[in-house]
């Protein structure tokens, strides 16, 4: 994936300013209300890239010196792709890892050493296997220690890092409750290496690695803050705008024991590396207004004036020059002379965003409106990450398009078997199986195959074991496929503009999946030089917890890059729009399309979800939030109306949003 991702060029979009600490005068301004060191990048890929490079020159300082190098390592995703690199830099580079010593934060309790959701297994598949660190140089605290040993296990845990000479550098990540390591909130800065008890929240973030909350362990070991503290040099991972609160919390908020991650205001020698996405909530980054001179983009206008009408709790036309001034806007009024004009601005461009003819309104005026009049019926690809992200991210405005007469193809990228539960399966085996005896009372063999799957289901057999059954795995994306087919049929799309991609990088069976690869990227490529769409539509929710949503919409990027780089001419008259909604929603600062939806099409909307019957409660990986799906799609369009309403603009039931692509 680093190879593809690499010649990316959609990803290197202009961003707001980044540079290291004690750079310059701009930056200590923007940054003056951060008390931990920030290092900001575009992706993931390049935080992790830098953060592999300072742990590799470290190694190499100490090999010149003929000294160990101890390392303190996580895990977790965070610092899975800086692992990659570095075992990039190990077989492309010479990178020795021979004089390394290492001892990682934290492990289940209890969990067997071999079990494939343990740290022991993590580190070795990771990274362990993959370089020449010596066997007897890794540490990890062991998950099946007895009980009755756990606190000297634990003391001596200690002690053994002390005797190595200290943590030279400690990676970290951090969890959605603050914690570092498994120090949850309550955690004592003194605290050293002991068992903890796993908050609800991280377990319910575990969750999907363990195909179900009820298989978490409760229990952790891990190192204390106090041994976290002991380290030269710590360095803190964070990627995607899931962490983007809890972060802002850690940085810029009061040291604070529900905070543990707070208390790395406190070392001399700490430094974050995060994304764009986890650096969002960043006063730097959400209201630069506040830390210093801004380029006044309309887009930055459009943020802050928002954000104002939230303050003071008014609609955008009754916005005042004092209510600028007094919230440290009052470079604004003397830009556009007064309040009402940039009122009007900002209004008018929220007013233009809102249409009912997402696919242009033919015979009409599209100087203001979100889409183009012609073609008047358009090709259109809605790309739905799993088999139900489109009837719940844009049920309402994939209806639309299908009732306005466009040429409307939906393509499923992954086939989204590993969250059908074991029991659906059962439920829909025992229909055929019943359905078949009564046809043919003579023929076993529809008895005999059920009796081997209830079986292998019965016995353990599941996602979080390394044992897959490729027939269960077989029925579980079948029950998908008929469900998302049942669901565009109710909205009047027939079976013939359904495409299902099956992605190879997911379809491994199990919850960890494959890199993306050229063959992922050629599948979508062959299905949009085939319809030649005037309009796509792709998922942009990047909240997503197992990521899917992410890798399925760089496959999408890269293929449009390399379609560009083939100047095929269809692609100049193709516009992209970004959906969100089954995990969050566009700030509505950033909204370019807003369709509205009534009583009625929210009621049409919530059936079509509702079609996906092993996607309601028995559905395993719905994060942390506890509500259905066609829920959580119909309160966060009730929202974003109710912003638009509250800013001034007309009050409508829901509204779906979108932001335009442009490769």
């Amino acid at each position: 994936m680093e190879t593809i991702l690499e010649t990316n060029e959609s990803l290197k979009k202009n961003q707001p300013y980044f540079k290291k600490p004690g750079d310059d005068f701009e930056y200590s301004q923007l940054a003056r209300e951060e008390r931990i060191p920030v290092e900001i990048f575009q992706t993931a890929e390049k935080g992790s890239i830098e953060a592999a490079k300072e742990v590799a020159e470290l190694i190499r300082e100490k090999q010149k010196n003929n000294e160990t190098c101890v390392l303190g390592l996580a895990t977790g995703s965070s610092p899975i792709r800086m692992y990659r690199e570095l075992i990039r830099m190990h077989r492309e580079e010479g990178l020795s890892f021979q004089n390394v010593v290492t001892f990682n934060l934290d492990e289940y309790y209890p969990i067997p050493k071999n079990s494939v959701h343990s740290y022991n297994y993590f580190m070795k598949e990771m990274l362990f296997d993959h370089v020449d660190i010596k066997p007897e140089n890794i540490h990890i605290p062991d998950g099946e220690v007895d009980k009755s040993k756990l606190k000297e296990y634990c003391q001596n845990y200690e002690k053994a890092i002390d005797e190595a000479g200290g943590l030279d550098l400690q990676v970290l990540g951090i969890g959605r409750t603050g914690h570092i390591g498994f120090n949850e909130p309550g955690s004592h800065m003194n605290s050293y290496t002991r068992v903890v008890t796993l908050d609800d929240l991280t377990m319910h973030d575990a969750a999907e690695d363990f195909g179900g909350i009820h298989n978490v362990p409760k229990g952790a070991i891990t190192m204390g803050v106090g041994s976290i503290f002991k380290a030269k040099k710590i360095i803190l991972l964070a990627w995607g705008d899931k962490k983007a609160s809890i972060v802002q919390k850690a940085v810029e908020g009061k040291v604070l024991d529900e905070i543990p991650a707070s208390f790395l205001q406190r070392h001399e020698n700490v430094k974050f590396i995060l994304d764009l996405g986890a650096a969002s909530e960043l006063t730097r980054i959400k209201s630069p207004w506040k830390v210093g001179s801004v380029d006044w983009t309309p887009s930055l206008i459009k943020k802050a004036v928002i954000n104002l009408c939230s303050t003071v709790n008014k609609p955008i036309l009754k916005l005042t020059d004092k209510d600028y001034n007094d919230n440290g806007l009052g470079e604004l009024v003397v830009l556009y002379k007064s309040a009402y004009d940039v009122n009007i601005k900002v209004f008018n461009e929220l007013q233009n965003t809102i249409t009912g003819w997402p696919g242009g309104k033919p015979n009409a005026d599209d100087s203001k409106r979100p889409e183009r009049k012609d073609p008047a019926q358009k090709r259109v690809i809605v790309f739905s990450p799993h088999p139900d992200d489109d009837v719940i991210s844009m049920g309402g405005t994939l209806k639309r398009l299908i009732d306005q007469n466009h040429d409307v193809h939906v393509a499923y990228q992954v086939s989204g078997n590993i969250a059908v539960a074991n029991h659906e399966v059962m439920r829909y085996l025992s229909f055929f199986k019943k359905y078949f005896e009564e046809l043919y009372p003579k023929d076993s063999l529809v008895s005999e195959e059920y009796k081997k799957i209830k079986n292998y289901i019965t016995t353990g057999g599941d996602i979080h074991t390394e044992n897959i059954n490729p027939e269960i795995l077989k029925a579980k994306g079948l029950i998908r496929q008929g469900e998302a087919t049942s669901a565009c049929d109710y909205l009047g799309l027939g079976a013939e503009k359904l495409h299902f991609l099956n992605l190879p990088f997911y379809e491994t069976g199990k919850i960890k999946k494959n890199n993306l690869s050229q063959q992922d990227v050629d599948i979508i490529k062959e299905l949009l030089r085939e319809i030649k769409p005037h309009q796509i539509y792709a998922a942009g929710d990047l909240m997503d917890p197992h990521g899917t949503h992410r890798v399925c919409l760089e496959a999408i990027f890269i293929a449009l890059d390399q379609i560009k780089k083939d100047s095929d001419d269809w692609l100049n008259d193709c516009w992209v729009w970004m959906y969100r909604g089954a995990w969050q929603e566009w700030p509505v600062n950033e909204i370019e399309m807003a369709v509205p939806m009534s009583p009625m099409e929210v009621q049409t909307k919530r059936n079509a979800i509702l079609r996906h019957q092993s996607q309601m409660e028995s559905a395993p990986f719905k994060g942390g939030d506890s509500r259905l799906f066609w829920q959580r799609a119909e309160d966060r369009n009730h929202e974003t109306a109710e912003i638009y309403n509250q800013l001034g603009l007309a009050e409508y039931e829901a509204i779906e949003a979108f932001v335009r692509y442009i490769p």
